[in-house]
């Protein structure tokens, strides 16, 4: 898992609210689908007419959309089932970091175990990235800095984030939990050590 530190990209904006994690990554793709794979069926819904023939209306299909590693997208992003395979898809169709008023909660906490930022933002915000995110031949970049907590917009404005510190760690070291647990392995160990002396039936 790569460390997110700064990212500048173009931002791809999916307007629609409560899109479905079947949307994202369709339940029957899940069962013989190998890890590495799962971003060629990313959005497939939408995303083909039908099997292997894009739909050219799609913003995901546009120039230079089809590069995107940021994604704007409306109020409870990825709601529905639990399904890991979602942000792996958009993980692998080359999405590092999300913007959106609210996230299903499942998704969200996902995100930060496959080293992708999910941002939430005022839904007032985030209407107004997607409108700077619509390019007309200059391809607005924004770019986040997880260090600063910030976003700037395309036109210069900087918008401040939260993330939660221990994730925020995470990130900016490439870990996801169980990683970070290990970057303490001497703490645990040192730990266990005492409480085996002092406890030691609860070692037999």
């Amino acid at each position: 898992m790569g460390k997110f530190t700064v990212l500048s990209s173009v931002a791809a904006p999916i307007d629609e609210k409560n899109v479905n994690t079947d949307i994202i990554i369709p339940i029957k793709r899940l069962v013989g689908t190998d890890r590495g794979t799962f971003g060629e069926f990313a959005f497939e819904p939408w995303r083909y007419l039908t099997e292997g023939v894009e739909n050219p209306d799609f913003i995901l299909n546009k120039m230079p959309y089809r590069n995107a590693e940021i994604l704007i997208a409306g109020p409870n992003f990825a709601c529905g089932s639990s399904r890991e395979g979602a942000v792996w898809a958009i993980q692998e169709f080359g999405i590092r970091a999300l913007m959106a008023p609210s996230f299903g909660g499942i998704f969200f906490n996902n995100c930060f175990q496959c080293g992708i930022l999910p941002i939430v933002l005022p839904a007032e915000i985030i209407e107004n990235f997607m409108r700077q995110a619509i390019s007309d031949g200059d391809n607005p970049k924004f770019t986040i800095d997880l260090a600063a907590n910030e976003v700037t917009a395309p036109n210069g404005d900087r918008t401040s984030f939260e993330v939660e510190p221990f994730r925020r760690d995470a990130l900016l070291n490439g870990l996801d939990d169980l990683g970070m647990t290990l970057t303490r392995r001497d703490e645990i160990g040192a730990f266990q050590a005492t409480d085996r002396e002092t406890r030691p039936w609860v070692y037999l």
